[in-house]
């Protein structure tokens, strides 16, 4: 590993920012105990071993029933004493949705920049503010190293119960299974995909119906917002950079027109909220500084998720024979692979429709920015 690290810094120009990359994630492997041994010690807290059973269950879970890979990935475990175990940073234009990029080693350009510190994201956003973007720092509870390492469970995760540790396993061996350099948008949908089909089949199995009742609940809530915040995402671009009148608006008068657009964003989701009965859970997302980098954060976690569920009901949900069909579709380039998936938004929109779903998916306009978050 040592030759690996040191390849990495030494053969990149950001030697600073790749040297807290590593030293970050050593000092997570460090902080990792294997699972069993934890299990066998009388000296640990009760509440942890349960916990951490039931995590190991998921495991094997996602193994045997949704042929994820086998590996020592979640059979460690790690307490960061943190809320977090990174802080991603997003960036985007005053009047844009083409967000900002970087360039990674072995995982290429990606629309987020990763810190194990805090103040290190918070001054990255900084900097970037005063070169005119907008600006989000968010917590990220887990990552993949795509197989590179063992991931461990992490406390960061790990708080947030049964259910979120099942979806967040799920959803982080998805990308151990498939990843596609430069192409953040397929990588994350696809493994959200496979991530909702798991908790289906593992809720199905392991959960009580109230629990079932909860999730549905909570899934159709991520739904609703995801449909709100890519209708206005099209009105985004529209105003930024569609063509036609808006184009052409003078900087004054698209800042103008920008402000009302989130006011009318803050206004509708307002009454999502209400549809809920007052469920708050989204508010810390719309209290603080709503701007094109939140735009851009939530974009590829739900954009071609449609496309990729069609696409495993046309595999008759056979998880492997899915996993080969997008495998034939990485194998494409890029253009040729969203116009693919594009193909397929249609069909969702009938298979929601027929369920008595009103939420109507819009493929992106052309230049519609793509974004990386390894939140989840």
């Amino acid at each position: 590993m040592l030759p690996l690290l040191a390849a990495l810094l030494l053969g990149c120009g950001n030697a600073g920012y790749y040297a807290q990359a590593v030293g970050g994630h050593l000092a997570v492997m460090r902080a990792t105990t294997p699972i069993d041994a934890l299990l066998h010690d009388p000296a640990d807290d009760p509440r942890l071993k349960s916990r951490l059973q039931e995590a190991q269950a998921i495991r094997d879970f996602a193994s045997r029933e949704l042929a994820l890979p086998e590996n020592g990935s979640y059979r460690n475990y790690a307490d960061l004493g943190r809320p977090y175990v990174v802080w991603n940073v997003f960036a985007a234009p005053e009047l844009s949705l083409q967000a900002k990029t970087w360039c990674l080693w072995m995982v290429g350009c990606v629309s987020y920049r990763g810190y194990y510190e805090q103040h290190a994201a918070e001054e990255l956003a900084a900097e970037l503010r005063e070169q005119g973007y907008d600006t989000y720092v968010a917590g990220v509870p887990a990552y993949s190293t795509l197989g590179y390492f063992d991931d461990p469970l992490l406390n960061t995760f790990l708080r947030f119960g049964t259910p979120e540790v099942a979806r967040i396993v799920f959803h982080e061996l998805a990308h151990q299974q498939l990843f596609v350099k430069d192409d953040s948008l397929f990588n994350e949908s696809f493994a959200t995909a496979v991530e909702n089909e798991g908790m289906r089949r593992w809720l199905a199995a392991n959960a009580a119906p109230e629990q079932r009742a909860v999730f549905e609940t909570q899934r159709a809530r991520k739904a609703a917002l995801a449909a709100l915040m890519q209708a206005y995402r099209e009105r985004f671009h529209v105003l930024y950079e569609a063509d036609g009148a808006d184009s052409t608006r003078p900087t004054v008068e698209q800042r103008v027109a920008k402000a009302a657009l989130f006011t009318a964003l803050r206004r509708d989701y307002a009454e999502l909220k209400a549809s809920w009965g007052g469920y708050a859970g989204y508010d810390p997302f719309f209290a603080n500084d709503l701007n094109n980098a939140k735009l851009v954060s939530l974009a590829l976690y739900n954009e071609l998720v449609p496309a990729f569920e069609v696409l495993l009901t046309q595999q008759d949900y056979d998880l492997p024979q899915f996993y080969q069909r997008v495998a034939e579709l990485a194998a494409l380039d890029k253009a040729a692979r969203r116009e693919a998936l594009m193909q397929l938004l249609p069909a969702a929109n009938e298979a929601r429709q027929a369920q008595g779903r009103v939420t109507v998916i819009v493929p992106a306009t052309k230049g519609i920015s793509r974004g990386k978050s390894a939140a989840q």
